[in-house]
């Protein structure tokens, strides 16, 4: 009879574990799906918002505006900063010690930054993006947070090395935007240039984690610092080119110009998690540019750096989740 009775508590402990397990597995797809489905909803609606300020033939006629050849560089430059971005991702999944294949990488990347870039507030949205595919394929949420501050601190030094070299080459410019004098942005650019080199050197000689309260930070390898210095660098050297190929359909504007004003604007909209930029990188530019008629190439430039992407994103989106269903479908 004692056995009989341990037997059956030991039986209903079990069923009211699976229970939990299956009820905190439901809560959890139940969040998956909501995020999946409001990231789609803000992408959607961000998009229906921005195109329908505009005709089609305005659109049109922004578009042919652009010579053809501008046009083709303009794409092209947002491709390859696109390309530059899935480089974030697969150095920060190298960083949390895992291993994926190039394309899976280059898939999350793609579609949660495409879409979290016009959202706004990049971090969280794409994030939320990024805990959809990574999770899938085996990684933990602390992965992908950790995955995520990766990634906004290869865009940090970015911004720290192609704005310091800006200020040092054309402080000019900067001074004339900021009304600081040419001394003070020929200093900012230096620290910015150490702040990038300060964080080579933690990368190289800290080992230990670096505890902040109750997070523990760990430095990637020198390797992976020196990688995201680069390609941080190279992803913002491409978005400026893509700029500097429309701007230059309306005027002769240069190219370091072009990449100084883009980099205040960048970093204001990070600061302001403006969606897009939008009204940001328009007022520093028209700054850049006085005097001329930008509509047209400022609102090509956001249709081939945001909304073209955006929308590819949304598709991308779309038919994994399609995919992924139809699969559980399949195997059950």
């Amino acid at each position: 009879m004692t056995g009989m009775a341990v037997g059956s508590m030991s039986a209903s402990a079990g069923t009211q574990k699976d229970e939990a397990h299956t009820a905190r597995k439901n809560k959890r797809h139940v969040w998956k799906v909501l995020i999946g489905v409001a990231a789609v909803a803000l992408a959607a609606g961000l998009l229906y918002r921005t195109l329908s300020q505009y005709s089609f033939d305005e659109i049109a006629a922004s578009i042919r505006s652009i010579p053809l050849h501008r046009l083709a560089f303009a794409g092209v430059f947002a491709a390859m900063s696109y390309v530059s971005l899935t480089f974030f991702d697969y150095l920060g999944v190298r960083y949390v010690k895992r291993s994926l294949p190039y394309r899976n990488v280059a898939l999350a990347s793609f579609t949660s930054l495409s879409m979290g870039h016009s959202i706004g507030f990049a971090g969280l949205s794409s994030g939320a993006i990024r805990y959809r595919y990574y999770e899938r394929w085996g990684l933990k949420a602390g992965d992908v947070a950790k995955i995520v501050l990766f990634c906004g601190t290869t865009v940090a030094l970015g911004l720290m090395v192609l704005g310091g070299l800006a200020l040092l080459i054309r402080p000019d410019l900067a001074s004339g935007m900021t009304k600081l004098s040419e001394p003070i942005m020929i200093a900012i650019g230096l620290l910015l240039l150490s702040l990038a080199a300060g964080y080579v050197a933690a990368a190289a000689f800290i080992r230990k984690p670096l505890k902040i309260k109750s997070w523990a930070i760990e430095m990637p390898p020198l390797r992976l610092a020196l990688g995201q210095i680069a390609i941080g660098t190279i992803n913002f050297a491409f978005v400026a080119a893509c700029l500097h190929q429309v701007l230059l359909a309306a005027a002769e504007v240069d190219y370091l110009e072009t990449a100084a004003a883009y980099v205040i604007a960048n970093t204001l909209t990070m600061l302001t998690h403006v969606p897009g930029g939008l009204g940001v990188i328009e007022s520093t530019v028209i700054y850049l540019v006085p005097g001329k008629n930008l509509i047209g190439p400022l609102l090509v430039f956001r249709v081939v750096y945001f909304l073209a992407p955006l929308a590819l994103g949304l598709v991308s989106f779309a038919i994994s989740e399609a995919t992924i269903r139809r699969r559980k479908r399949m195997s059950r």
